[in-house]
């Protein structure tokens, strides 16, 4: 069985989301109630693969807003107090997602191995960031050509390069064989280690990569007070927003920028849950983040185990193992053409 721990884009989502589960009490709380407020597994469903396999899930909601960010006990609590409920539940694998992943990472939440009486056991939970990051390059890889983009010739600026994501990103694109590698976060040393360890790679400024960028792949978080000058960009430029929130295209809307969102795959048919029209997928029925995906190809596969777990722990192979699985399984990442027939096109010209 596996699980799906998961949180509202804001709290006036999350209580209209709460209104609509029939959770009167938490959609009439204020931001403090909501604080207080126990993770709620919600939904269960079941999910056939292509290959005619069953599992069944559950989601699980942690209760948690963005606007919790600044109470670091808080959020800690939140993440922590959904794992243990998943853990209580049975659940064999489960996927973090969202900010709960980046809270567990930056707040190193492993050094909390006991919540209430239970011992937590990690082997139950994956962050998704190996599928999350194999899906981001066939999305590269895939939708570049379509724009008269010539990847062996071609700049890729990855912001956010340092990451767990980005440094799996620019470790597949290397071996993938773009132009040149543009690599871009705000610490120096951690990228200045990445570049020694790929032997190659130009540490560049934001302000300096995006000029000179074919591709961007976005994968740090997008402050809201910068501003992207769209005139100095190339044209044609694909930009995979594979942060989160996903709100690259506010920043880079032009004639010849085409924005797609990153880490997001649509399943090969429908499924029967709520969960991702509440986190507004453009084909709820379908689509979901990377990341969830993950837990459910593990359950697939039946390897129960943190198969993403820690920072920069993502090699080649684990992406090669995650992305045939996530193919026989009906997976497919999204496009800059609508992915199904009721699906927007995803593009800006």
């Amino acid at each position: 069985m596996f699980g799906l721990i998961g949180h509202s884009t804001s709290f006036e989502e999350a209580r209209a989301k709460a209104r609509s589960l029939g959770f009167d009490e938490f959609a009439d709380g204020d931001l403090d109630m909501w604080c207080s407020a126990p993770p709620q597994l919600v939904e269960h469903v079941e999910v056939t693969s292509r290959t005619g396999k069953v599992i069944k899930g559950a989601y699980i909601d942690s209760v948690f807003v963005p606007e919790m960010l600044r109470r670091f006990k808080t959020a800690k609590r939140k993440v922590l107090k959904a794992m243990e409920l998943v853990q209580r539940s049975g659940i064999d694998i489960t996927a973090l997602g969202g900010f709960t992943s980046i809270i567990f990472e930056d707040l190193n939440l492993l050094r909390e191995e006991r919540i209430s009486a239970v011992q937590l056991d990690w082997q139950r939970f994956t962050t998704g960031n190996t599928h999350t990051a194999w899906v981001i390059c066939q999305q590269v890889e895939r939708n570049a050509p379509k724009l008269g983009i010539d990847l062996a010739r071609a700049k890729v600026a990855v912001v956010g390069a340092s990451g767990d994501i980005g440094s799996a990103v620019c470790r597949w694109l290397q071996r993938t064989g773009v132009g040149e590698l543009l690599l871009v976060a705000r610490r120096p040393q951690p990228l200045v280690a990445l570049q020694e360890s790929l032997g190659e790679g130009r540490i560049l400024p934001l302000e300096e990569a995006l000029p000179e960028a074919d591709v961007v792949v976005w994968v740090a978080s997008l402050p809201q007070s910068l501003t992207i000058d769209t005139d100095s960009l190339k044209r044609p430029c694909l930009m995979i927003d594979g942060g989160y929130p996903k709100n690259l295209d506010t920043k880079a809307a032009a004639a010849g920028i085409h924005v797609l969102k990153g880490g997001i795959v649509e399943f090969w048919q429908d499924i029967g849950w709520q969960m991702m029209e509440l986190a507004e997928m453009a084909v709820p029925e379908r689509q979901m983040f990377a990341c969830f995906a993950e837990a459910m190809l593990l359950d697939f596969e039946d390897i129960h185990t943190n198969f993403s777990w820690g920072r920069n722990n993502i090699n080649l192979a684990a992406m090669d193992l995650i992305g045939e699985a996530s193919l026989r399984h009906g997976f497919k990442s999204l496009g800059l053409e609508p992915a199904s027939s009721s699906s927007p096109a995803l593009s800006i010209a």
